[in-house]
């Protein structure tokens, strides 16, 4: 059914709008700015923290712009002294609840409520400082995120957040009036409940009440220590996102400066994640067609299926939680970044004739969660701690500015060799079906000996920001091993934002549907929109983000995992071939249920 244009003015401006729009779209349409706390595009409507007040012609009351519908004849002013005035008095008020020592806030310069104090001149509070008599407290014990209730204005995007787009419920609004908090099940930390560590709280949070745990300080220690080989890994999501955070548009790609700058931070060998992706398409693909062969020639009714992905963290804790029924349904595989941990200080460090505890591994992740599961104890295959240090993209852009780098005029650079060789397969893993994609374009050329039937390699159907998608690919003229998958169909699903895994995961418990492969990821849009990308992080920019990744993969020369020249070498060097005895001892894992609360 079609909606009705509302006509109204805002400013004396008429303005047409369609039904069910708010005041603070109707604003936009005009050009008009109305501040927001609360509000996010990726959020129910909330209308918490009435920052975006404005005034109506003949009402009593002020209106928040952001939950009010539009009616016919509206006449609205945004930025009439009284609106002014009262939006003054509420960023007072906040800020009087509020610690304000801006400049110790890791928040500091990218806080929302910092932007308005400034926006509004409230140099002077004229309300009560009450943040010493709060008893505020602090959760830092994750490795992953801070939890600091003294600078949380109760605005509840992250409980939104976490109830709405991943479906965890991890936060809640707790206790009433003054003493209201955001709080956890029996205020626990957050480790220590079913927080999946995503992070896409902490892309929300307007303040500084929850941001991720910073490793800076420490990253910087182990490149000044003489005695230690600091090795760095950079995920396919970062070069698509860390441009925003140094004064680039969305959408553009950085690979080649961000190689430039990690080399001139002073890391000793810069290597791609991307190496490791391609890797986890040799051992998934593998580890599916086995999987397929056990179930239908061998009859083996062990042997689970759906497999599912298990590259993304925030998705591995949430199943453990939520569907343990399922975990035999996750691939075995370990994440690219924890294969290359492991390889990093057994492969690599034997290659540069470095002992294991000299190599420092540090990883530049647009995740939170990378952070928990590089802390995980199942991560300590190679004798250590595979990978040391996790960096978000935001904490890398701080490094560059730290070192002084002017990074828009740095020339391109490439990786280094040894694990740092990749193909546009492995850079698609960071947008939603890129995992599905890639582990297509191999597995149909192992079986059949032809690259996948879709034109230049794009499997089409797999991509986009649906919530659940479906594909199915049609296989034939096998080679004579794989006569038993002739004519077979294999059907595939995508699921990206823990809302939808949930959906997807309820219907294969309950066997409304039946797949072969099944890819997830924690975050909407996949590790493109990761709790650890630049701020904001919304629709628009995951699109433009997308966009960039894949005409990375269009440009580069080799496009399928297998024919990773480096990829070859490490199975003929050391890995020996696919799911062998080295790959299980090193890249492989099984993970455990957890308590579901």
């Amino acid at each position: 059914m079609a909606k009705y244009e509302v006509n109204l003015k805002i400013n004396d401006i008429p303005v047409s709008v369609e039904e069910g729009s708010t005041i603070l779209d109707a604003a936009k349409k005009l050009n008009f700015r109305v501040p927001t706390l609360c509000h996010h595009p990726d959020l129910c409507v909330a209308g918490n923290c009435r920052v975006c007040v404005v005034e109506q012609k003949g009402a009593r009351a002020l209106a928040a712009a952001c939950a009010t519908p539009v009616a016919e004849g509206m006449e609205i002013y945004t930025n009439s002294a009284k609106v002014r005035t009262a939006r003054k008095n509420i960023i007072e008020l906040l800020l009087s609840e509020h610690n304000s020592e801006c400049t110790n806030c890791y928040k500091n310069g990218k806080c929302e409520l910092q932007e308005l104090a400034h926006e509004y001149r409230v140099n002077e509070n004229n309300y009560m400082k009450l943040i010493l008599d709060k008893g505020y407290t602090i959760d830092n014990l994750s490795p992953a995120i801070i939890k600091d209730d003294s600078k949380c204005i109760r605005c509840q995007r992250c409980v939104r957040t976490c109830a709405e787009l991943q479906h965890v419920s991890a936060l809640a609004v707790g206790y009433k009036g003054d003493h209201q908090k955001i709080s956890t099940f029996f205020e626990k930390p957050m480790h220590s409940v079913v927080c999946t560590n995503c992070g896409q709280c902490v892309n929300r949070c307007p303040t500084g009440a929850l941001v991720e745990k910073n490793y800076i300080d420490q990253v910087w220690d182990c490149i000044n220590d003489p005695y230690l080989h600091v090795v760095v890994q950079t995920a396919p999501a970062v070069r698509v996102g860390l441009g925003e955070d140094l004064d680039l548009e969305p959408g553009h790609r950085v690979t080649g400066k961000m190689v430039s700058a990690l080399k001139r931070i002073g890391f000793d060998s810069v290597l791609d994640t991307d190496f490791t992706a391609d890797l986890t398409i040799m051992e998934e693909g593998t580890e599916l067609l086995t999987r397929l062969k056990k179930v239908l020639v061998e009859q083996d009714t062990n042997t689970a299926l759906p497999m599912m992905t298990s590259c993304s963290p925030g998705w591995i804790k949430f199943i453990e939680h939520k569907f343990p029924n399922l975990l035999d349904n996750l691939s075995t595989c370990k994440s690219p970044q924890q294969m290359f941990g492991a390889l990093a200080k057994t492969f690599y460090a034997q290659k540069k004739g470095l002992k294991a505890d000299r190599v420092v591994s540090v990883s530049i992740m647009p995740c939170t969660a990378k952070k928990f599961e590089a802390n995980r104890p199942e991560m300590r295959s190679s004798g250590y701690q595979d990978v040391d240090y996790v960096l978000t993209t935001r904490e890398l852009a701080m490094m560059i500015r730290q070192a002084g780098v002017d990074f828009n005029e740095l020339p391109d650079e490439n990786y280094d060799s040894i694990m740092g060789n990749s193909t546009g397969a492995a850079v698609i893993f960071g947008a939603t079906g890129g995992v599905m994609e890639a582990a297509l374009r191999t597995a149909y050329e192992i079986v059949t000996g032809r690259p996948v039937p879709f034109q230049n390699l794009d499997i089409v159907p797999v991509r986009g920001f649906d919530g659940i998608k479906e594909a199915k690919v049609q296989i034939t003229g096998v080679k004579p091993e794989w006569s038993f998958l002739e004519g077979a169909e294999l059907s595939c699903a995508i699921a990206h934002g823990l809302t939808n895994a949930n959906k997807l995961m309820k219907a294969v418990s309950e066997g409304k549907v039946s797949y072969h492969f099944i890819e997830v990821m924690a975050c909407p849009g996949g590790c493109l929109g990761g709790g650890g990308q630049p701020i904001p992080t919304n629709e628009t920019i995951r699109r433009k983000r997308m966009e960039a990744i894949y005409d990375e993969d269009t440009n580069m020369v080799l496009r399928k995992s297998h024919e990773n020249p480096e990829v070859v070498a490490i199975y003929e060097e050391f890995l020996g071939h696919p799911n062998s005895h080295k790959s299980h001892e090193l890249l492989h894992t099984h993970y455990h249920p957890r308590k579901s609360y």
